[in-house]
């Protein structure tokens, strides 16, 4: 399954983003921790480096992710132009505290009332974005809730007397190249329920957790994973949770549900989807597809053009 998602309201804040953008002097972005790069909104880096802005990339939700990969992250991020990394949770009120100081870091030169620090941030749905503004400004200024893209206006709001803030709706983009970042999207809620099945994004996910995180699978549903597969992994939580259908029959549904909601609640454990090594490998084979279709398409395109020629011979 190719997830893809970008309501209309997307495009607009886009256009607006992008206008804003010549007025900015830093963007933050804020990235799921347990999948930096899946998170990371390419229409962003593209308008901001256009811009040429510093960057504070927040891997928010690290309680959430497996520490050793944050680390990795940690030191992709830091060792890229014009970024800093920043692994934090909302739910700690000393990490939020920390990042002023790391804007003012970023923009030294802004930040006095001749010319205030002005801060634009940015990041995909359901990442925490509105959760952070509320407590960078320890108000309520931001509308918060489970399902993504609730934040749907851009609103412009001050941080003391010499920054300002500037907060965007959560945007995807258009066209999501590879599979695997969708079904990691979906998996982390970052994508609306309408445009996913949960069914497959649960297997997607059994399927990571049974390469890396075997272990986890044991600890939270008792499974005996000795030739078992990812949907193996579903029927077995099915039935450690007694879920079936009338008649009997596993509730694959319901164990699916059930299973991604444990994976986004951290009940599973710390769990990060991809490391640098894992993104490089999956782009390394994106290309090689690509490069084959291509290379399928021209052979293709070669052959039609031929038979036209013989054809054309022929008359």
């Amino acid at each position: 399954m190719s997830i893809q998602w970008y309501p209309g309201h997307m495009n607009a804040a886009r256009k607006k983003a992008a206008e804003q953008m010549e007025n900015t002097d830093l963007v933050i972005e804020v990235l799921d921790a347990r999948l930096p790069e899946a998170s990371c909104n390419p229409m962003v880096e593209e308008l901001r480096l256009f811009r040429q802005r510093p960057c504070l990339k927040i891997l928010n939700k690290v309680d959430l992710a497996d520490p050793e990969a944050t680390k990795a992250w940690s030191a992709f991020y830091d060792a890229q132009e014009g970024v800093t990394a920043y692994p934090m949770t909302t739910k700690k009120p000393a990490d939020v505290a920390r990042i002023p100081d790391l804007c003012q870091s970023l923009a030294p030169h802004r930040g006095v009332p001749t010319k205030p620090l002005r801060i634009m941030i940015m990041g995909i749905p359901n990442v925490g974005k509105s959760t952070l503004m509320n407590a960078l400004l320890k108000k309520k200024v931001a509308k918060v809730g489970d399902e993504p893209a609730v934040t749907k206006m851009q609103q412009k709001l001050y941080l003391g007397k010499n920054t300002i803030l500037v907060d965007t709706p959560g945007m995807l983009w258009p066209k999501i190249a590879m599979a695997s970042d969708g079904m990691m999207l979906a998996a982390s809620h970052a994508i609306g329920s309408n445009a996913l099945i949960e069914e497959e994004v649960a297997v997607f996910l059994a399927e990571v957790l049974l390469e890396r995180y075997p272990q986890l699978l044991t600890a939270r549903y008792g499974l005996k994973l000795d030739g078992i597969d990812a949907i193996g992994v579903i029927e077995g939580v099915a039935a450690r949770r007694g879920f079936r259908q009338k008649g009997g029959d596993l509730d694959f549904e319901k164990a699916s549900h059930t299973f991604l909601q444990d994976y986004r609640s951290g009940a599973l454990g710390r769990i990060s989807l991809e490391t640098p090594e894992t993104r490089a490998a999956r782009l390394m084979q994106h290309e090689a597809e690509m490069a084959a279709k291509a290379a399928k398409a021209a052979a293709a395109a070669a052959e039609k053009a031929e038979r036209n020629a013989r054809g054309k011979r022929g008359t």
